[in-house]
């Protein structure tokens, strides 16, 4: 069952991370409240370095804020679980795996039973474009195809929560606006709640029902837009008056 849209799914309470100590201490995030609600896609929109990363990770349960705490359907997330998927910067695939192989990784971690899942990883492969390539090997795909397989190996357990740190950073211009039509036509079909990490604010505002503007080190929360654009959301958009007129807003916001 899905939460009431007024619930947030994830929450953000006074959020601050702090590495180091003496001469060394380095505060990347201070006081962050953020409130994500169920099915949402947001994107954190910042400047290398602004500790949007750090955000995800404590998000993620894979590091612990120095104060406040992110709350998950109401309860404190400190460890890794179930109920997230996480793509990476890079793919990050074995490759001595082959597609399908890789996709399935997360239901050996988790010691799930293979069998229980043959139909979804059938369907994300279709979802993901992939069908054809199940039993090719990473060095065998694009950049771009390596990245499809890591989204569907985070969609494999049917989490409810997809957690983003820059996956197509690495793609050439082309190839990222295709991706992230494929990502939003992948994440109309999971419908999971998404939260996405760029410093691109074209790619921000195609992608996001809001974008979180995250001010220069140490992070806070400076501005949160509303994208009042249309779904399902087609190139075409990019074009839009109300897409350009955001972009600069943001990109106004992210300078002052």
């Amino acid at each position: 069952m899905r939460q009431d849209r007024a619930s947030p799914k994830i929450e953000f309470q006074d959020v601050t991370k702090v590495f180091g100590g003496g001469a060394k201490r380095m505060v990347a995030l201070d006081h962050v409240n953020l409130e994500i609600r169920d099915g949402d896609f947001v994107s954190i929109l910042g400047e290398s370095g602004c500790g949007k990363t750090t955000l995800l990770r404590i998000a993620a349960g894979l590091l612990a804020a120095s104060s406040g705490r992110v709350l998950m359907d109401g309860v404190p997330v400190t460890r890794p679980g179930r109920d997230i998927g996480f793509v990476f910067q890079q793919s990050v695939l074995l490759e001595w795996r082959t597609v399908l192989e890789n996709i399935l990784l997360p239901i050996e971690i988790f010691k799930l039973k293979l069998k229980d899942y043959r139909e979804k990883v059938l369907d994300l492969l279709k979802m993901t474009g992939l069908s054809e390539f199940a039993s090719h090997y990473p060095i065998q795909l694009s950049g771009g195809m390596q990245q499809r397989v890591s989204i569907a190996r985070a969609l494999i357990h049917a989490p409810s929560v997809l957690l983003m740190d820059e996956p197509f950073g690495a793609l050439d211009a082309i190839t990222r606006e295709q991706m992230n039509v494929e990502l939003l036509r992948i994440w109309s079909l999971s419908r999971t709640t998404a939260l996405f990490i760029t410093h691109d604010i074209g790619e921000a505002a195609f992608l996001s029902d809001r974008v979180v503007v995250l001010g220069s080190r140490p992070g806070r929360v400076k501005r949160i837009f509303d994208v009042d654009l249309p779904r399902p959301r087609l190139s075409e958009h990019r074009f839009d008056e109300r897409f350009t007129r955001l972009c600069q807003d943001m990109k106004h916001a992210m300078t002052v």
